[in-house]
């Protein structure tokens, strides 16, 4: 139908998994980690093309682990996110920083490597096939309507999305009847409980619908997006002077300001499909289970690639 990249955040440190590089854990009863699967249902849904956005730390064990075996059977290419590639007039101001600067950082990393329309997700997400056949067949056949940015994004169900062992961050929407997106709110530390979900604060514990419609990071863009990255990371710079250690470049923010600023209009796709990833060194367990109950019914091959 159409050319369309997969691009594959993966430079996120990993804090919360104990220092290993979560994104690199074998998950496969043949070793596969969940980018194994996101890549092959990508690539059975039309994607010819997938960007890795990793640090350049990450590199050696990174292409040793999976993109090696993958540039063998589709088109790879690199992106670097690294702490220290902002503009040169913020570089001795954030010296100190140490992590990268957020799902923004990431994407705008991509813009010399991205000329086609492509789908962006987290290296640690497993989505399922429905989201990457939808985000397909959308970013393929989007046309133009009017001057404002087409962006299309995957909903999921909150409560198919939390994890048993702690708290998670999802960007929280509210859709219009149109499945059009008109809010979406970054929402840190969403537990699950036996009667639901909660938003943990340390005021207290704030009730959340389950069914709510939440983004996992699976956005549809075009390359006319990154120069609204770029001029927006300047700002962002120029305005986190007091949080600098701590704040992140988000796409549900971003696409939330571009939203209430009239600049943009989201189209939601949904996926039924049950989220897992790992998160936290626990989720571990329970995203093999997972991987191993799909091969069992055969929605994949006992090995993958």
């Amino acid at each position: 139908m159409g050319n369309a990249t997969l691009v594959v955040m993966a430079a996120g440190i990993g804090s919360r998994f104990g220092g290993g590089i979560k994104q690199l854990t074998p998950v496969g009863p043949s070793g596969e980690i969940i980018m194994d699967y996101s890549i092959y249902d990508a690539m059975e849904a039309g994607f010819d093309k997938v960007v890795f956005v990793i640090r350049k730390d990450l590199e050696t064990d990174f292409k040793e682990i999976i993109g090696n075996r993958i540039g063998k059977i589709v088109d790879v290419a690199y992106a670097y996110q690294e702490v220290s590639d902002i503009p040169a007039v913020y570089q001795v101001q954030y010296a100190d920083r140490t992590k990268p600067w957020g799902t923004g950082q990431a994407i705008l990393c991509c813009k010399n490597v991205v000329n086609e329309p492509f789908l962006v997700i987290n290296a640690d997400d497993y989505y399922g096939k429905q989201a990457y056949m939808e985000a397909y067949e959308h970013l393929v056949s989007e046309s133009k309507k009017n001057d404002k940015l087409q962006i299309s994004m995957v909903g999921f169900v909150l409560g198919n999305t939390l994890s048993e062992n702690g708290g998670v961050t999802r960007g929280v929407c509210k859709v219009d009847e149109k499945q059009m997106l008109t809010d979406i709110v970054e929402t840190k530390n969403i537990v699950k409980t036996e009667n639901g979900a909660v938003i943990r604060t340390e005021d207290g514990d704030i009730p959340i619908d389950v069914h709510s419609p939440v983004s996992m990071n699976m956005w549809g863009l075009h390359p006319e997006f990154f120069d609204v990255l770029e001029t927006g990371f300047e700002e962002f710079l120029k305005n986190c002077e007091d949080d600098y250690l701590k704040a992140e470049y988000l796409l549900p923010t971003i696409v939330g300001d571009l939203l209430k600023n009239n600049r943009a209009e989201v189209a939601v796709l949904q996926s039924k499909d049950k989220w897992f990833g790992v998160t936290y060194k626990e989720d571990k367990e329970a995203v093999m289970a997972s991987v191993r109950a799909l091969v069992d019914v055969g929605v994949y091959p006992k090995k993958l690639f």
